[in-house]
């Protein structure tokens, strides 16, 4: 991540720090608008909402209210902020309050372009679900208390959590799928070269090699055949293959061209070389 240490050296003084606290702590307070409001409390949500058609009438605020729209209208609020508070303050620890701002900046801005794609609305659903990715990534070992009894490491939630998006990316409107990919634009620019060197080089360096290998196949040399002399007795035809047992040898006075077995060695006629 040169590219973002360059940019923490040149612009960290827009850092916010504690921006998970300003985040919780204003959607904690439009919730409790939303929920003593009563019809007034819908009103100030589509007020705050990300709205394209309205943006286009100097609307401007709605490019950063709708960060604190809560994801929930029921009391599971409570547990989703605390969560939202545990990672994003643990994100902050491990980054630094610069990364954390500028990760959180990405997923804005990627929600905002989604819904100027689609020219209809955004939501800061997926955004949310970014910051739990982020910790899953790091922290995969971390274990959380399922409805408060039941021990889970977050890594499989993260799981269950592609699994939603992948099924919202599959069967929800063109708006949600677009909101779905761009949303988690933040974390691929993070942790994409991460997830690549980890996960997917590997795998391509090995079915490279194997194609190599099926390309340019190496055969072993096959070791030269034995080469079997056979001696032929040039009286009785009888040889040493058929008769390992005897003894055969060239004749001294005949010469090489002629092989007699031990029987015959010495009772032939002898030929003489002309």
């Amino acid at each position: 991540m040169n590219w973002i240490d360059g940019l923490e050296r040149k612009y960290k003084r827009f850092a916010i720090k504690g921006l998970i606290r300003y985040l919780v702590i204003g959607t904690a307070f439009v919730f409790a608008v939303m929920l003593l409001g009563g019809r007034n409390g819908e009103v100030v949500i589509e007020k705050l909402s990300l709205d394209i058609s309205r943006i286009k009438n100097w609307e401007v605020w709605r490019l950063v209210t709708f960060i604190f729209i809560p994801p929930t209208k029921s009391i599971f609020i409570v547990f989703v902020l605390y969560l939202l508070y545990m990672f994003g303050n643990s994100l902050e620890r491990y980054w630094g309050s610069f990364r954390l701002t500028l990760y959180y900046l990405i997923g804005m801005l990627s929600a905002i372009a989604a819904a100027i794609i689609t020219k209809g609305t955004g939501s800061s659903q997926f955004l949310n679900l970014s910051i739990f990715m982020a910790f899953a990534y790091l922290y995969p070992n971390f274990e959380l208390l399922l409805f408060f009894i039941l021990p889970v490491k977050v890594k499989y939630l993260a799981w269950l959590n592609v699994v939603f998006i992948l099924y919202s990316i599959a069967f929800s409107s063109l708006g949600i799928k677009i909101a779905a990919v761009m949303s988690f634009m933040n974390f691929f620019v993070f942790f994409g070269k991460d997830i690549w060197d980890k996960w997917f080089s590997p795998h391509i360096r090995n079915f490279r090699r194997k194609q190599k290998r099926k390309k340019f196949k190496v055969i072993a040399p096959q070791k030269p055949k034995s080469i079997e002399f056979v001696l032929k007795c040039s009286k009785c035809g009888k040889t040493s293959k058929e008769h390992p047992e005897l003894i055969f040898a060239y004749c001294p006075r005949c010469g090489s061209d002629y092989v007699y077995c031990q029987e015959h060695l010495n009772n032939h006629d002898h030929r003489t070389l002309s």
